[in-house]
């Protein structure tokens, strides 16, 4: 039997309580940089049900309101709650992007990044580098969890920056001592960036050593049924899809069906891929106001969406050189409508390969306890 909402904080029925918040089915769609904007999330929705966070938004870009940030955090009137991932590395910062989020209503929840494993933002000793600065980290936590008043905040993070600097078990128990609503644990270090395996081991860990908060796991769920062996593995509280929904929007379909016991799973043949392809750039082009733009946005979800399928090269170029949906809707068309789906669809997509080094910091891993100075992050936001 799998036991779902094991710890304290879990709500009834197995939902994973957020704050005041019940999700059920305890499922979260992981922030993906250029991926969970509004129109994402709604036709993952329209899927099924959980807590859909959007991009990562930068604190300093939303202190400074800078126009495109504010264009990020659009909500769909269906979104509840609503939430917002932010990414910051100065512990004042984030507390008035916190603080603004509250008083000005701009999301009910605030997850916090610490997990992202780019160089970008790990040279800055942001994302995942920053839960080695014990201090930083504390200080982070408490100014964001003080400046949001009644809205929950959730981190997300890594094992650590490699296995010879592990810091999950440490950030957990020191998120639980600042008042943080729940944690996820994406199960790799920044070093393995994407590559290798999950290390599953490390969720389980994690949820002993925090008994008092809900723990949700993350990485190598392909499938419903990974997401009901994680939590039958780990005892996790619930899962964070990330690279797994991508071209697969109706695995939030399956894990509804999953988490209520169903056997039954989502198989669509080519045509039924097809319009889902269609609807998923039809929300893109709503959503950025273009149709050409929008396209050009879908491009990067086409070999997603016909992975495992026979589609000639010819047919990809032709679908991902759209510049209106009544092209594609023709090129569509003329897929092969009753292709069955391919056993080797599933399985890994997006992002993999490890990393030779983290990039980091000068001088980053001579003291864990040191309160570090650091550059103010950028006025970027996404990623």
């Amino acid at each position: 039997m799998i036991l779902y909402g094991s710890c304290p904080a879990a709500g009834e029925n197995g939902q994973v309580k957020i704050g005041t918040y019940e999700v059920w089915p305890p499922v979260v769609l992981a922030p993906m940089a250029g991926i969970t904007n509004i129109g994402f999330r709604r036709l993952c929705r329209e899927q099924g049900g959980g807590l859909f966070v959007s991009e990562m938004i930068t604190s300093r870009a939303l202190v400074e309101r800078v126009p495109l940030t504010f264009q990020m955090i659009r909500f769909g009137a269906e979104e509840t709650p609503r939430s917002i991932q932010l990414y910051g590395v100065d512990p004042v910062i984030i507390g008035k992007a916190a603080r603004m989020i509250a008083e000005e209503d701009l999301a009910d929840h605030i997850d916090l990044n610490f997990g992202c494993p780019v160089p970008k933002v790990t040279r800055r000793g942001g994302g995942s580098a920053l839960p080695y600065k014990r201090n930083l980290l504390r200080a982070i936590l408490r100014e964001a969890v003080r400046n949001a008043g009644p809205l929950p905040v959730t981190i997300k993070m890594r094992k650590g920056i490699d296995d010879d600097h592990l810091t999950y078990l440490d950030a957990g128990r020191i998120a639980v001592e600042e008042g943080v609503a729940a944690v996820a644990l994406h199960a790799r270090t920044a070093r393995q960036h994407y590559g290798g395996t999950a290390d599953w081991d490390a969720i389980k860990r994690l949820r002993d050593a925090v008994p008092e908060i809900p723990v949700l796991g993350n990485g190598d769920i392909w499938s419903a049924d990974d997401a009901l062996r994680m939590v039958a593995e780990t005892g996790c509280d619930g899962v964070v899809i990330g690279r797994g929904c991508l071209g697969r929007p109706w695995l939030f379909r399956d894990l509804d069906l999953a988490f209520e016991g169903a056997a039954e799973r989502t198989r669509p043949c080519l045509g039924e891929v097809g319009a889902m392809m269609f609807r998923h750039a039809e929300l893109l082009c709503e959503v950025i106001g273009s149709e050409p733009h929008g396209l050009a946005d879908f491009r990067k979800h086409v070999g997603w969406y016909l992975k495992g399928f026979v589609i000639g090269a010819e047919t990809r170029r032709a679908l991902t050189t759209v510049t209106s949906l009544a092209e594609l809707r023709e090129r569509v068309g003329e897929l092969d409508q009753d292709q069955p789906w391919p056993a080797e669809a599933d399985g890994p997509r997006g992002k993999s390969g490890e990393r030779s080094k983290v990039a980091l910091p000068h001088g980053w891993l001579d003291d864990p306890d040191e309160m570090a100075a650091l550059d103010a992050e950028d006025a970027t936001s996404g990623g």
